[in-house]
């Protein structure tokens, strides 16, 4: 999809479609909107005093042919209370406008700003909603859904000064939708060695540089918490290594790593998980594809700081090679690993990962991972939990979500939680010997790695996958954290 900005007259455009919304309030059909009411002859006023036109939260009244405009169609999309009316609505009110037409045959849109969100970056959230509700989950679809969607939009009553916040748009929502299709793909067409090629593929075409550690170099190394997770699989396990170097970046200044688990599928291991809902878990590769695509958008968009992703990507399998209940692994730092329960995998692979970008020279670093059940018992699927080791660095993180309209809570990582970690065999247990606590404890077990660097670890088990979709966005991956790490990464 095209999507630019013009300063045509809504009363003139002759697209497909002419979007805008209106609050619940007395007159949905006040302020911005009167331009349009008049134009059509009072047509709004009318649908406001019949109840059809009420504003509440996406409630879609369409227009045809409505005399006094040029635009074919005129769709009012309800944006609920005025002052609930924030960054994440106008971006999911932009997408389900999109999903809306589409599946109605527009090709051609126009979506009208309207008060209070007119400044710069009201054309950023837009565009994402419009780009965003782009990718369809029929991929492997004989007959194709909304086959032709929509070719192009334009943003009309945009701040002077928004072309910037667009390309930013562009930039974040084409990575996004990247993660998405990715993280969507089905286990058996993407192994930990396919992940490896289309990171390598994106990396040439965005100019990065990519390192891939195969097997013989990931033992090498001494990544045993790895390769303890990959051994009950017949897929070999890589990392995948990729590194943004900006010239203009500062000597002896911040490297950003970013660290994110990519296990692209998870059978539990010999703890094997109950077989209803099995098949979601493909996305438990949703944090290292993540990290990937946030390295995509900042290739393009070039903040003045080197940012290193360290991706380990595996099956988890119960093969007859596979670890069991009471193993214990020898990590990359040195440190010992009592397994406890095979399906507390991911913390394995993400203590050599963040080892890795320690050794690689991060000075900061963030993991991403869909970890725990426990987070989605505590946040549900609102918000991604985010736990931190510095005050100052975690808060930056959160203000930066905030701008960016994505939903973060911070979650404790006291050191209690380390204490129920700990194992009478070796140094560390994969899951905590107390009741309750599970993300903070995992939190906790990721920290002992992390060498004291400012850190932050993202659990998005909640927040990674929709399991029904959503006017704005269809099934399958979210995408989540992606334009919070992008913002960040400029920041340090």
């Amino acid at each position: 999809m095209e999507v630019k900005l013009e300063t045509t007259s809504p009363l003139v455009t002759d697209a497909d479609a002419l979007v805008t919304f209106a609050f619940e309030e007395n007159n949905p059909a006040q302020g911005a909107l009167a331009e349009l009411d008049r134009a059509t002859g009072g047509r709004l006023k009318e649908l406001a005093a019949s109840g059809e036109l009420t504003g509440k939260w996406l409630e879609m009244v369409l227009l045809h042919y409505p005399a006094g405009l040029q635009a074919k169609r005129l769709l009012v999309v309800g944006a609920g209370k005025r002052e609930k009316f924030d960054p994440v609505r106008l971006r999911r009110l932009a997408g389900a406008a999109a999903r809306y037409l589409k599946a109605r045959g527009a090709k051609r849109l126009a979506f009208l700003l309207r008060e209070p969100r007119q400044d710069a970056t009201a054309a950023q959230f837009v565009a994402e909603g419009l780009l965003l509700a782009e990718l369809d989950l029929d991929k492997y679809k004989s007959q194709k859904e909304n086959r032709n969607g929509i070719e192009s939009a334009a943003i009309l009553g945009a701040a002077a000064g928004a072309g910037p916040a667009l390309e930013r748009a562009r930039a974040i929502a084409e990575s996004e939708n990247w993660a998405r299709d990715i993280a969507n793909e089905p286990s058996n067409q993407l192994t930990p060695s396919g992940l490896a090629e289309r990171a390598e593929q994106m990396a040439r075409e965005a100019g990065l540089a990519i390192d891939v550690l195969d097997e013989k170099r990931i033992e090498q190394l001494g990544m045993g918490a790895l390769l303890g997770v990959a051994r009950g699989s017949a897929e070999p396990p890589r990392v995948i290594v990729v590194t943004y170097n900006p010239p203009q970046a500062k000597p002896g200044g911040p490297v950003l790593g970013l660290v994110g688990k990519a296990i692209t599928f998870d059978t539990g291991g010999i703890s094997i998980k109950p077989s209803k809902g099995m098949e979601k878990m493909k996305y438990d590769m949703c944090g290292g594809i993540t990290m990937l695509a946030t390295m995509r958008a900042i290739a393009r968009l070039r903040p003045p700081v080197k940012v290193i992703a360290v991706v380990p990507a595996t099956e988890n399998m119960p093969g007859g090679r596979a670890i069991k209940p009471g193993d214990v692994l020898f990590s990359l730092s040195g440190k010992t690993i009592e397994v406890l329960n095979t399906d507390a995998e991911g913390r394995l692979i993400l203590a050599d990962g963040l080892e890795y970008a320690r050794r690689l020279g991060a000075t900061h670093l963030v993991d991403a991972a869909t970890l725990t059940g426990a987070i989605v018992v505590a946040l549900s699927t609102v918000n991604v939990g985010v736990f931190g080791s510095r005050d100052e660095f975690t808060r930056l993180f959160l203000d930066t979500a905030r701008e960016a309209g994505e939903r973060m809570w911070l979650m404790p990582v006291d050191d209690e939680y380390l204490e129920m970690m700990k194992s009478p065999l070796a140094d560390l247990q994969n899951i905590s010997s107390g009741d309750g606590g599970g993300a903070s404890t995992a939190a906790a077990f990721l920290r002992e790695f992390t060498a004291d660097l400012p850190w932050i670890h993202l659990d998005i088990a909640g927040t990674a996958w929709l399991d029904d979709a959503k006017p704005w966005m269809p099934k399958g991956a979210s995408g989540v954290a992606i334009r919070t790490l992008v913002d960040f990464a400029g920041k340090l």
